[in-house]
């Protein structure tokens, strides 16, 4: 199954649709539960994410593969070296686990900075060690892959793609990845919940974008799709995609996402594409 669970959720409240804030540990236990019997098999977690780690830690994320991200550096006494290996095992310590499947770093640029060298040799070196299965990175859009791709090679990478927002595969970045053999995680399935959004409950912010939204709510009608069905057909149908990582904030959730991972998508109209990023990238968006 391509699906794999983004956990933010489970340590801060998060998401433009999120009316219920944390997800409780209690549910937290469920999910996992009911994620494990359905063969979703990948957690997506960050040390940014509040208490996210500490939460998977506490519940338990046997038979997971669990990928973490570097958090922002703090101290600035110590080596970059240090700090990314203290970062590391820091992940390791609150996960309850021996290894990582994948670290990713969440400000992918920090590599063109003149640390950016001794960074990547040290999560090489971490890797050696067995303490990382893959190293990777968390980008914002093909854009950050184009400036790293000169000096680094990377193990996983994630990125955002919906719907709207396809410029992984517009790009060619999407095959491309998969033709170096590039793990690929696509995050921002629902576009942190907007596309899932009954037009009146969207936030003014998003009305300039109104004739957009008008064009995909004709669409999904023409073609009896729900959004749900319709966002993750799409990106299930993407063969270079490894994995689609989708916040949950209950068990429920998580099973009607399973349950319409696979519907069938043909025929999506052009005019439902975006590149204007203060509608794409949620980082930019303002009240």
């Amino acid at each position: 199954m391509k699906l794999a669970i983004g956990t933010v959720q489970f340590g801060m409240r998060y998401g433009v649709a999120n009316s219920s804030g944390r997800v409780g540990i209690a549910e937290v236990q469920r999910i996992l539960t009911a994620a494990r019997s359905i063969g979703v098999d990948t957690l997506d977690t960050a040390a940014a994410y509040g208490s996210s780690e500490e939460v998977l830690g506490h519940v338990g994320n046997e038979g997971f593969k669990v990928v973490s991200k570097l958090p922002p550096r703090e101290a600035q006494n110590c080596t970059v070296s240090a700090w990314v290996t203290a970062s590391v095992e820091s992940s390791l310590t609150k996960l309850n686990q021996k290894s990582l499947y994948g670290f990713l770093l969440h400000r992918p640029l920090e590599l063109l900075s003149a640390e950016g060298a001794e960074i990547y040799e040290t999560l090489k070196d971490l890797k050696n060690q067995g303490l990382i299965q893959k190293l990777g990175v968390s980008v914002s859009g093909p854009e950050d892959l184009e400036k790293l791709s000169p000096y680094y090679k990377f193990d996983l990478v994630q990125a955002p793609m919906n719907l709207v927002d396809q410029r992984m595969l517009e790009s060619g970045w999407l095959r491309q990845l998969k033709r170096q053999c590039t793990e690929v995680h696509i995050r921002s399935a629902f576009l942190q919940g907007l596309l899932l959004m009954p037009a009146q409950d969207r936030p003014s912010y998003f009305e300039r974008w109104s004739d957009l939204f008008d064009r995909f709510d004709n669409w999904l009608k023409a073609e009896k799709l729900t959004a749900l069905e319709a966002c993750l057909g799409f990106l299930n149908q993407q063969e270079d995609v490894d994995k689609i990582v989708v916040g949950v904030d209950t068990m429920d959730q998580l099973i009607s996402i399973a349950d319409v991972a696979d519907t069938n998508i043909s025929g999506i109209p052009v005019a439902l594409q975006s590149a204007d990023t203060a509608l794409i990238n949620p980082a930019l968006w303002t009240s």
